[in-house]
């Protein structure tokens, strides 16, 4: 029974089980074929990788958007095609992270078009596993991105445009929030601190302000917050150590009625600072010396600090290359007065003083070409205030350009320097008034002068006079005596005309130091090397019997001077060194010079003669001081004084080293002929014999 049942009832349900699964399969394909055109036409990309980056699946959307056919993608091609050599790397450590953890962070690359051309997206992916839970292949969306990138990159613009700015502006700016953490800093501010701008952003001001300086910052920032505008001056310690005084602003930053947070502006008033001290020091030094200027000195540096307490702030504001307003800051209105409804759209020569005649301004109508052209311009003049007043500014006019150099306008930055115009014309008031009693001074110097002139000439003739008498009595005696036999009365003799012919010579001596403080330099281009030739060919004949070694540098240079007084100068010290080597058995002399370490250079004279305690010549380059016995060695002690005032007129300077016995060497420095850094030697205890 059940075996004929059986095969009657397959035959009954076998056509309605087949018509069941074609309807089924019906259904199933109308499905797949939505949820395929579903997946074509998504509108974000879809695309399936295995480990390989081979293409999986990938859909119609995502293909438009890269301009490839399936078949021509995915039988010919991987991601690596599509996208840069850098990007694979992360992209494969992305898979191996998916495969390891079944989710990986989103990704954001940038596509390359068959075109060739880019865009960017941002990928999403999951893990496709077999029931054994090993990796099959990723499932990941794409969503173009490009638009919010570019509007990314329109952002970060007009953020490096604004941050340009403030970078150019003198002042230190930062913002702090309510909890005084830094939410911007230019880079002046960020230098003090000794790190980038933006490395300040995100840090408390306590890891920002030395430890030492947070009681007195504080209170000041307590009360900024408390919506109170704080404005005081502080003296601050650099980075490198340096001491620096600064101006500082705390200005609430007001939204909805509410602080936020707080502006913080620094000005370096260091200059000023040394300025106002340096006034401070002339006005004393004046009060000294003209007792009867003294009322009208206290009222200078009365106005003075007055000017000083009156200078205001930077302020910004924007014009095109016409010269109109297209952005008037709050900076602006607080130093012009005017508001932004006022100079919006109006040109900025309206902010310039009519009558600048007389000062360094440049034609008005020129600055914008001029500042257009070279990329910046400064100017200097009045300008106006809303009341009608003026003061005296220096801005600075930039051109601001894109990437692709178009100008985009200029930004004006000026700062009051009122203050700064008044201090100059009191110092030129003071530069005039010293220059006058300079005047007055030099009048009674010529005078002194021509009064020492006459001096000179009564030396001259009044004691010449008396020696000529004794040199001719003493002749006429000799002659009177005839031969006498008397040693006694010959060597009084000899010693009255030895004495009178030194005296003499001190006479003329004397004449020749007081002759060559008054005398001209006539200065020349003056070689040394012939110079010092003529003078010790002329030593060698004066001296033929002594054994003399002369050593003169080959590479003596050209100095500036006055060539006769120059080969006096060096006459007088070479005679020395040959008088003060007569003991020695080989007599050495040596002539050279050599580059000072500090600069400039210094030419020498050394001997290896007797020398002397350089300790007890005190009076080394003093008129008639010797420092041996005329008994052992001849000589006026007239040399080394003339030598002294030689270099001197030439602005050179003198000094001797020497021990008893160990020779001598002298020092001196001349002018180049030709551009040579001032030289500047270091003091020692030498350097004294100078003075």
């Amino acid at each position: 029974m059940d075996t004929a049942t059986c095969p009657e009832r397959s035959d009954t349900t076998s056509p309605e089980l087949e018509r069941l699964v074609a309807l089924r399969t019906q259904e199933l394909k109308i499905a797949l074929e939505r949820a395929q055109s579903l997946y074509d036409q998504a509108p974000c990309g879809y695309l399936s990788l295995d480990t390989n980056l081979h293409f999986v699946n990938i859909n119609r959307t995502l293909l438009d958007w890269l301009g490839y056919g399936r078949e021509e993608l995915v039988e010919q091609f991987d991601l690596a095609a599509l996208i840069d050599a850098d990007w694979v790397f992360l992209v494969r450590h992305r898979l191996e992270e998916l495969a390891q953890n079944g989710r990986s962070d989103p990704l954001e690359l940038e596509f390359r078009r068959k075109d060739g051309s880019r865009f960017h997206a941002l990928c999403s992916s999951t893990a496709v596993v077999d029931p054994q839970g090993r990796f099959l292949y990723s499932n990941t969306t794409v969503a173009d991105i490009s638009e919010r990138k570019a509007a990314e990159q329109r952002l970060a613009a007009h953020d490096d445009f604004l941050r340009s700015i403030t970078d150019r502006v003198p002042s230190h700016l930062a913002y702090y929030d309510k909890d005084l953490i830094c939410r911007f800093a230019n880079t002046a501010h960020a230098a003090r601190s000794g790190k980038q701008a933006s490395e300040m952003v995100g840090m408390h001001l306590s890891q920002l302000v030395e430890p030492a300086q947070l009681p007195d910052i504080l209170p000041h920032v307590a009360d900024a917050l408390n919506g109170q505008k704080q404005t005081f001056e502080a003296e601050r310690i650099e980075t490198d150590g340096s001491r620096s005084f600064y101006e500082i602003h705390y200005i609430p930053d007001y939204q909805h009625d509410v602080v936020e947070g707080i502006f913080i502006e620094l000005h370096d008033i260091t200059e000023r600072r040394r300025t106002e001290e340096f006034v401070l020091e002339a006005n004393r030094d004046l009060e000294d010396r003209v007792r009867e200027r003294t009322a009208e000195l206290f009222q200078s540096e009365q106005r003075y600090r007055l000017m000083v307490d009156a200078i205001q702030d930077h302020c910004i504001y924007f014009v095109d290359e016409q010269g109109a307003v297209t952005e008037w800051t709050e900076s602006a209105q607080r130093l012009h007065g005017f508001t932004r409804t006022q100079m919006v759209g109006k040109p900025y020569l309206r902010l310039l003083a009519v009558d600048n005649a007389g000062e360094d301004e440049v034609d008005p109508s020129q600055v914008l070409r001029l500042a257009t052209a070279h990329g910046q311009w400064e100017t200097r003049g009045w300008r106006l205030r809303d009341d009608g007043s003026r003061f005296w500014a220096h801005t600075v006019l930039t051109a601001l350009r894109n990437e692709s150099g178009e100008l985009q306008g200029l930004s004006c930055i000026s700062r009051d320097m009122t203050a700064a115009k008044s201090l100059e014309d009191v110092m030129n008031d003071l530069n005039r008034e010293l220059e006058k009693r300079v005047a007055e001074r030099t009048q009674q110097l010529v005078a002194a002068n021509k009064d020492l002139d006459v001096f000179s000439h009564m030396v001259s003739h009044d004691l010449r006079a008396p020696l000529r008498h004794i040199s001719s009595f003493v002749t006429l005696l000799q002659e009177q005596l005839g031969e006498v036999s008397d040693p006694i009365a010959l060597q009084y003799l000899n010693s009255i005309t030895k004495a009178s012919k030194r005296m003499s010579h001190m006479i003329e001596g004397l004449l020749e130091y007081a002759r060559l403080g008054r005398v001209a330099i006539e200065a020349q281009p003056v070689p040394l090397a012939p110079l010092l030739e003529g003078l010790v060919v002329h030593l060698k004949q004066e001296n033929q019997n002594r054994p003399i070694e002369w050593v003169i540098d080959n590479d003596l240079p050209v100095v500036r001077g006055d060539a006769m007084l120059l080969a006096q100068a060096f006459g007088n010290l070479l005679n020395n060194s040959v008088k003060y080597t007569r003991p020695r058995e080989k007599a050495r002399i040596e002539v050279g010079w050599k580059v000072n370490p500090v600069g400039g250079r210094t030419f020498y004279v050394h001997d290896n003669g007797v020398g002397f305690d350089l300790e007890k010549a005190h009076n080394l380059f003093v008129m008639f001081q010797r420092q041996h016995h005329s008994m052992d060695f001849e000589g006026t002690g007239t040399g080394l004084a003339l030598s002294q005032r030689i270099i001197e007129r030439h602005g050179g300077r003198i000094w001797a080293e020497t021990a008893p016995g160990e020779g001598c060497t002298f020092y001196f420095t001349l002018p180049f002929d030709g551009a040579e850094p001032e030289m500047d030697f270091p003091k020692s205890a030498l350097a004294d014999l100078t003075i």
